[in-house]
């Protein structure tokens, strides 16, 4: 069986502040239902960016064993896509509570809000909140509601094409819609 982890390896920020309290809101596939997405705030508390850094954030190093920012594992799906979003935040706190970002999502699509779960996609503690594939274009408008400030989004979609076959480690690098760029990693392991 094939397994699919994706690290944020990088962040960086085009904007002449340094200092930002960052965060990522990610939307991915469910891993078992295809009616459903799962979302969540990576990491737990806003990370931060400061002048020493130069507006770029590594969460991967080129030391041996380093990994990059966990975001999830899953079994390859039978036709080789995974769907995941991101959305690039800035707290305007010091402190934020991401679990007040799942609540507004949860509150705001209601009725397509279907509960959290723990154990899922290899992030075993991390909340997810589980809704409707449906209701996926109001998560973005859900966040402009929210005071932090908006890097913009970012789709890391990926079809697992033959670029895998010889190669189980691929680096993406991506533009946000925003003043933001973010390279990510794709990884097959063989169980």
């Amino acid at each position: 069986m094939t397994k699919v982890r994706l690290e944020i390896d990088e962040v960086e920020i085009y904007r002449p502040r340094k200092r930002w309290h960052l965060y990522f809101v990610v939307v991915a596939d469910h891993p078992k239902e295809k009616d459903k997405m799962i979302v969540s705030t990576l990491p737990q508390e806003p990370f931060l960016l400061t002048h020493r850094h130069d507006n770029v954030y590594h969460f991967d190093t080129d030391q041996p064993g380093s990994e990059g920012l966990f975001v999830l594992s899953r079994e390859m799906p039978e036709d080789r896509e995974i769907n995941v979003q991101f959305y690039l935040r800035h707290s305007r706190k010091a402190t934020r509570d991401l679990g007040e970002i799942l609540e507004s999502i949860k509150t705001g699509i209601a009725g397509d809000a279907l509960g959290i779960v723990t154990d899922i996609v290899g992030t075993t503690g991390m909340p997810w909140l589980v809704i409707a594939k449906k209701s996926l274009s109001l998560v973005g408008k859900i966040l402009e509601k929210i005071p932090d400030k908006d890097f913009g989004f970012l789709s890391a979609f990926e079809r697992f094409g033959p670029e895998f076959e010889s190669q189980t480690d691929i680096d993406r690098e991506k533009q946000f819609t925003g003043d933001a760029s973010m390279v990510y990693s794709w990884t097959l392991d063989e169980d």
